[in-house]
C-alpha cells in the first residue's frame, strides 16, 4: 500500500545514530509510527526538533497570553470536571510571582488528585510507550506547556528513569487516573524504575541530576488529560501485529500445500469477477508466495473445492490486512496531533465576530492563536477500528484452528488419520483440544467492550470507550495467534513430509519452504508418538523471530 510504504519511509528517515552506537529517535510532533514506539518503548533514545520545540514555547505564549487578558481557561484558571464552574487562578491582568505561585499549588494538587490508578503496574515498556506518545503529542503545541515539560519527558526516556504506574483505571476517555502517575514522578513523588529496580522518585532525580518539574499554568492538566496510555499501547499491539500478519500469510500458504489445496479461488481472473481492491492484492501476494509450487501442477487427487477454511482464506488475509490498515492510519492522527482540552492553537485567527467563533483568540505582535475549548480527547474513531480489527483477528484464528482439524482428516488430505505413521498411537489426534480453545478465546476477545460504561465525574463524562480493554484484548490475541499459528505449522511439516514420503513430484515454493527449513531445525518428524507441548512452543518461537534476524 503506498500509504504506509511512505510511512514506512518517513520511519527510517526519522530514525538516526548517535556516536555511540545507539538509535535516537527524532521527535517532531507530526511523523512518529507505532514502530517508532515500539523501538524507543525498547530502550532507544529522543531527541526533538528546533522546530518543534519553538512550537512548543510559542503555544504556551498563547496561552498565557489569553490567560492574562481574562479568558477563563478550563485548568487554569478555573477547575477540572465538575469543578469548572469554581475559579482556582486570577491571572486577570498580569503573570505575577503571587499568581505563578498559586497557580503551581493547584497544578500539583491537581497530580495528587488524580493519582489513582490501580492494580499491577504497567511493564517498562509500556510506560517509556506512553510517555514518548505523550511526548510527542505535546510537540505538536495543542498542550500549552512551558518547554521545560518537553524537557522532563526527554529526560525521563533517555536517562532510563521510568515511573511506576498502575495499569489500570481508566475508562478509556483520557487516561487521567494512570498517566498523572507520570507527573507525579516527574514531581519527585512516588516510585520509578531506575538501572533495573524500583526506588523513589526523589532520590533518582538527585542522583542523576534531572530537575523536578515546577508545574503551573495547564501543565498538570496537559500532563495527565490525555489518551497517551490508550494509544501507546495501541501501537505497541500494531507494531507486533504487523509481523503476525507476514507469518499468517505465508502460514496459510504452506498449510494449503500441506492440503494439497485448489488455488483457484485467488486467480487473478477469480478475484476480477468480484474486485475487492484488498482481496485482489491479497491474491497477487498468494500467487507470488506459491510460485515454484507443486499446486501449480494438475494432480487428479486434488479436490475440486476446499473446505471453506481454505477456500476463503484470501479473503480472511485481506480483511485482516484491511482491518490493520484502518486502525493504523486512526490510530496514526491521534499519536502525531493533540487530544487537549482545551487545545492550542497557533497561528489562527477568529473566523468570524460572533461571539462563540471570536471567544478564545489573542493576538500581540507576531503571535497568534487561540485557546479552544474541545472533545479532542475523544478517542472512539480509532477504538472502534480496533475493535474491527479484532474481529478480523478472530476471523482469521477460527479459521487456523479449522485447518489444522481438516489436515488431521484422511477425507481432505489423503493422507493418514491425525498425520500419524505406522509407529504412532495416536499422533495429532488430541491436538485439536488447544487449537479451538485458542481459537475461542480469540472469539470472546474480539466481543466489542467500547459500550460498557455508566456515567462518572459529577455526571458530566456521560459516554466512555475503554480503549485500554479494547487494546488489551487485540494485544492478547495476536499472542495466541502466535501460539496458534505454531501448533498449525507443526501440522503443516507433518503433513509436508508425508506428502514428500510418497515421492509423488511434490514440491513446496521457495518463500514457504524457508519457513517449513525454519520450522524443522527446532521440531523433528513424528515417528513416534512423544509430548508436543515443546514443539509447539518451539514452533511459535521460531514464528515470532521469522524474518527479523
Amino acid at each position: 500500500m503506498p500509504g504506509k510504504f511512505a510511512l514506512s519511509l518517513l520511519a527510517a528517515l526519522t530514525l538516526g545514530y548517535n556516536p555511540f552506537g545507539l538509535a535516537t529517535v527524532t521527535l517532531d510532533g507530526h511523523s512518529i509510527t507505532p514502530h517508532l514506539i515500539a523501538q524507543v518503548a525498547d530502550g532507544e533514545t529522543v531527541s526533538v526538533t528546533p522546530v518543534a520545540m519553538e512550537r512548543v514555547t510559542r503555544s504556551h505564549q498563547v496561552l498565557i497570553e489569553a490567560a492574562q487578558s481574562g479568558l477563563k481557561i478550563y485548568g487554569l484558571t478555573v477547575g477540572v470536571g465538575l469543578n469548572k464552574d469554581r475559579p482556582m487562578v486570577d491571572v486577570h491582568g498580569k503573570l505575577t510571582q503571587e499568581v505563578i505561585d498559586a497557580s503551581k499549588k493547584f497544578n500539583v494538587g491537581l497530580l495528587h488528585a488524580h493519582s489513582g490508578g490501580i492494580g499491577e503496574a504497567m511493564s517498562v515498556r509500556v510506560a517509556r510507550a506512553t510517555m514518548v506518545t505523550r511526548l510527542n503529542a505535546l510537540l505538536s503545541g495543542g498542550g500549552g506547556v512551558q518547554p521545560a515539560i518537553v524537557d522532563a519527558y526527554v529526560a525521563f526516556l533517555n536517562k532510563g528513569i521510568t515511573p511506576v504506574i498502575p495499569a489500570d483505571g481508566s475508562v478509556g476517555e483520557g487516561d487521567i487516573t494512570v498517566i498523572s502517575h507520570i507527573g507525579l514522578a516527574m514531581l519527585g513523588e512516588g516510585e520509578v524504575y531506575y538501572q533495573g529496580k524500583k526506588v523513589a522518585a526523589k532520590a533518582v532525580l538527585q542522583s542523576s541530576q534531572t530537575p523536578a518539574i515546577a508545574p503551573y499554568a495547564k501543565d498538570a492538566l496537559a500532563i495527565l488529560s490525555s489518551n497517551a496510555y490508550s494509544a501507546a499501547s495501541g501501537a505497541l499491539a500494531l507494531d507486533s501485529l504487523s509481523h503476525l500478519m507476514q507469518v499468517n500469510t505465508l502460514t496459510y500458504a504452506l498449510s494449503l500445500q500441506a492440503l494439497n489445496g485448489n488455488l483457484s479461488p485467488f486467480l487473478a481472473n477469480t478475484l476480477a469477477l468480484r474486485p475487492y481492491p484488498e482481496v485482489a492484492a491479497m491474491g497477487k501476494n498468494l500467487r507470488e508466495l506459491l510460485i515454484g509450487s507443486s499446486l501449480w501442477q494438475h494432480d487428479d487427487s486434488r479436490p475440486l473445492q476446499d473446505p471453506l477454511s481454505f477456500r476463503s482464506g484470501v479473503y480472511l488475509l485481506a480483511e485482516l490486512q484491511r482491518s490493520y490498515q484502518q486502525a493504523y492510519d486512526q490510530l496514526l492522527v491521534q499519536l502525531n496531533s493533540s487530544d487537549d482540552n482545551p487545545g492550542v492553537a497557533l497561528d489562527v485567527t477568529a473566523p468570524s465576530q460572533r461571539p462563540q467563533e471570536a471567544v478564545g483568540y489573542v493576538s500581540k505582535g507576531s503571535l497568534q492563536g487561540a485557546v479552544l475549548p474541545s472533545a479532542n480527547f475523544e478517542p472512539l474513531p480509532w477504538v472502534l477500528a480496533f475493535e474491527q480489527l479484532g474481529l478480523a483477528l478472530a476471523h482469521n484464528s477460527l479459521a487456523s484452528a479449522q485447518q489444522v482439524i481438516k489436515l488431521n482428516n484422511p477425507a481432505f488430505t489423503g493422507l493418514s488419520r491425525f498425520l500419524g505413521t505406522d509407529h504412532t498411537v495416536h499422533a495429532f489426534g488430541a491436538m485439536e483440544k488447544p487449537v479451538m480453545m485458542l481459537a475461542m478465546r480469540s472469539k470472546e476477545l474480539a466481543m466489542p467492550v467500547s459500550l460498557d460504561y455508566f456515567p462518572v465525574a459529577g455526571d458530566i463524562e456521560d459516554i466512555a470507550t475503554n480503549a485500554p480493554s479494547v487494546v488489551a484484548r487485540v494485544q492478547q490475541q495476536v499472542d495466541n495467534g502466535y501460539q496458534l499459528l505454531g501448533i498449525l505449522l507443526v501440522h503443516d511439516a507433518q503433513a509436508v513430509d508425508l506428502r514428500q514420503q510418497r515421492h509423488n513430484g511434490f514440491t513446496l515454493s521457495a518463500p514457504t519452504a524457508a519457513l517449513y527449513t525454519a520450522v524443522r531445525k527446532q521440531v523433528p518428524f513424528i515417528e513416534v508418538d512423544r509430548p508436543l507441548a515443546p514443539d509447539f512452543a518451539a514452533a511459535e518461537q521460531v514464528l515470532r523471530q521469522y524474518g527479523k534476524e
